[in-house]
């Protein structure tokens, strides 16, 4: 009987042991899962500083006229940018100091609300849409800026990830009318299906046979002719 009863035992305290295993595995794919989202956040975020820092290596390295020149430019560009996106609300300034006998330079949102100017910095600006635009515009203004003007495409990997769903069209006829003003032509790489649908071509990739399968995709009538 007392055999028994060890076993009996032994046995409820395996499955225990067993159920627990599940649980402590369970925690450990969700912190595994957790900790992918958060590496691919912080890449994320450096790969916007570094837009950041490129523009300001530029601002610093030019001279001052061409550095003002530089400067107003980019301004105008990300404002309307955001203007663009947003409202009218929205404008971009670059503010230039010296610091140890350099120019530094310092991005900042604004926005004007009922004669009240609030400024912040992008990474600050509520949602996270803010940054993308800024960073967006950014990106593309330095590419314009830039001397001797780099030439080719606009390639742009999911670009809008964290902008609004009811700021998407609003961003891809931006993107269209920079590609119109800069003569450049724009590439992008998304999932976003009202992207999609704005282009002037779309293609689908995917995988067939353990191979890459590209083909065309039929797009709605966007107006483009």
């Amino acid at each position: 009987m007392d055999e028994h009863q060890d076993l009996a035992t032994l046995h409820k305290q395996l499955v225990g042991a067993r159920e627990e295993a599940l649980v402590r595995r369970a925690k450990r794919d969700e912190l595994t899962r957790l900790l992918g989202e958060v590496d691919a956040r912080l890449a994320e975020q450096n790969k916007k500083r570094e837009i950041y820092d490129k523009v300001r290596v530029l601002l610093q390295q030019s001279a001052e006229h061409a550095r003002s020149q530089a400067k107003a430019q980019m301004e105008t560009l990300v404002t309307k940018a955001l203007q663009y996106v947003f409202g009218p609300l929205f404008r971009f300034e670059i503010e230039l100091t010296e610091h140890g006998g350099k120019p530094v330079a310092e991005f900042y949102v604004i926005t004007d609300w009922e004669g009240t100017s609030v400024k912040t910095k992008p990474q600050e600006a509520r949602g996270g849409g803010i940054v993308d635009i800024t960073s967006l515009a950014l990106r593309i203004a330095l590419i314009e800026t830039f001397r001797p003007r780099p030439t080719g495409p606009l390639i742009l990997d999911e670009p809008g990830k964290h902008v609004s769903r009811e700021y998407i069209l609003p961003m891809l006829e931006f993107l269209k009318s920079t590609g119109e003003v800069f003569d450049r032509q724009i590439l992008l790489v998304t999932h976003d299906p009202h992207l999609t649908e704005g282009a002037d071509q779309a293609f689908e990739v995917g995988m067939k046979g353990g191979a890459s399968a590209i083909r065309p995709m039929r797009l709605l009538d966007n107006g483009t002719g």
